[in-house]
């Protein structure tokens, strides 16, 4: 029982009509005693002045129904009409102030007025009896008005407060049904433009972003258990054969080359996703430093001399500028290093790679391959984790398909730009855009 109370009192709608009575109540209590006070004095305001009209016209002969009036000098009466019949009228000589309300003691209903006007040394009294109390019969009325009052404004607020609610309950119930495998449809939008309809609006983009990462997520760890499958398959299978009977020496070292082959990949597999899920939007900024493109390039091109003299590739650099910038340069590198092994592994034997690194209003780097190329169906998905082109090319030549799904995620990483134009047994062009920050362009100016 205290439980469910808790619970009752913990909802949004309850603590807000709570607070609004709170406040309501409130208002209203200063709204009655302000109207109450102005309206006293208005009343009293009025009743003096008629007293005070009459006590300056006074003459002995002045008659006024139900307002007495006396001549008092000395503190003793010298002249009264028949209507004075205040007795204890001489405390009020000696009080500071000319004007008093006398309440009635028997009836509430009525109250008594008493004016005092100087006269020479004279002063005269002015006395009205039986005013109907006005004062009295609106705080009667308010006495019952305002529970009114207020409970009206608590089942007007109750009202609004659902309407209000309604968009947020229908995310409510909509977050319920949220499982990992089950999405809710998208909640219909509001048709005011507030704040309700940019939340529903965020909530519905959060859903399709949920949506699309699970998708990624149960793609990826397929992809993922088909890509080590193999190389695990393999090592499985050769550890089988060696230790079914005694073999010469030569068979046990290719086994364990062909053990440590697979190991590398799987090796390579891991570093890969890593690389891919260590840096994002988030953080990226903090790894930054200044990065001397033309000196990674050129380390990278290096490493590649022994593939290009296997496949006796010529590999060609069109343009060459000293850049630095600001920038992961770990990321800078895997990007020079995919996409040149990427060059070299489908580019026919006795062809030609160009390579280029420039700046103007940005930063390029383009590598322009004489290979097998890719149809145009397949752009579009290259740059995606895992994808193959087809079987037999990948039989061909070493990998995952991993690497240009890093460059493109390390050059969205740093704001930049990836550009690839195909044909089919042509060959292929890769363009890398970098947008220069104030803080490079600065250095670049004052570098040159």
């Amino acid at each position: 029982m205290d439980l469910g109370i808790k619970l009752q009192f913990s909802s949004l709608k309850t603590r807000v009509l709570l607070w609004f009575g709170t406040v309501a109540f409130v208002v209203l209590s200063l709204f009655a005693l302000s109207f109450n006070y102005f309206l006293n004095k208005s009343i009293n305001s009025n009743i003096k002045s008629k007293l005070q009209i009459i006590a300056e016209r006074y003459n002995e002969n002045i008659q006024v129904q139900n307002i007495g009036i006396a001549l008092i000098n000395d503190g003793k009466i010298q002249k009264k009409n028949s209507v004075f019949n205040l007795k204890n009228y001489k405390y009020y000589l000696h009080q500071k102030q000319n004007f008093f309300i006398i309440p009635h003691k028997k009836d509430d209903d009525y109250i008594d007025a008493l004016y005092i006007a100087q006269q020479g040394k004279n002063k005269i009294l002015v006395y009205r009896k039986n005013i109907d109390n006005k004062i009295e019969n609106f705080q009667d009325t308010l006495l019952w008005l305002i529970p009114i009052l207020l409970l009206v404004f608590i089942f007007l607020a109750s009202k609004l407060i659902d309407k209000i609610l309604l968009p947020i309950n229908k995310l409510r119930n909509a977050t319920k049904n949220i499982t990992i495998t089950k999405f809710t449809q998208e909640i219909n939008l509001p048709k005011e433009d507030d704040e309700i309809r940019d939340l529903v609006v965020s909530f519905n983009a959060m859903i399709k972003r949920i949506k699309d990462g699970v998708e990624r997520l149960d793609r990826f760890n397929s992809d993922v258990s088909h890509e080590l499958k193999t190389p695990l398959t393999v090592i499985q299978g050769e550890i089988e054969i060696v230790l079914r009977k005694l073999r010469e020496p030569k068979e046990y070292e290719k086994s364990l080359q062909t053990i440590q082959k697979q190991s590398k990949q799987i090796d390579l597999i891991v570093k890969q996703l890593l690389l891919l899920t260590k840096y994002s939007k988030e953080n990226i900024q903090d790894t930054f430093e200044e990065c001397s493109l033309d000196s990674i390039l050129m380390n990278t091109i290096d490493k590649f001399q022994l593939k290009l003299k296997e496949k006796n590739i010529k590999l060609h650099i069109d343009k060459l500028e000293p850049i630095n910038m600001n920038a992961n340069c770990t990321l800078i590198d895997s990007i020079f290093v995919n996409l040149i092994d990427n060059a070299i592994k489908y580019t026919f034997q006795n062809k030609n790679i160009t390579i280029s690194l420039y700046q103007d209003d940005k930063i390029h780097f383009v590598i322009v391959d004489e290979g097998i190329g890719i149809k145009n169906e397949h752009l579009s998905k290259i740059t995606q984790r895992f994808y193959r082109v087809d079987s037999a090319r990948n039989k061909k030549t070493e990998g995952f398909g991993l690497g240009l799904s890093i460059v493109q995620n390390s050059i969205w990483l740093h704001d930049g730009n990836l550009e690839i134009i195909s044909e089919k047994d042509i060959g292929t062009t890769f363009k890398v855009d970098f947008l220069i920050s104030f803080k490079q362009s600065r250095y670049l100016r004052l570098k040159f």
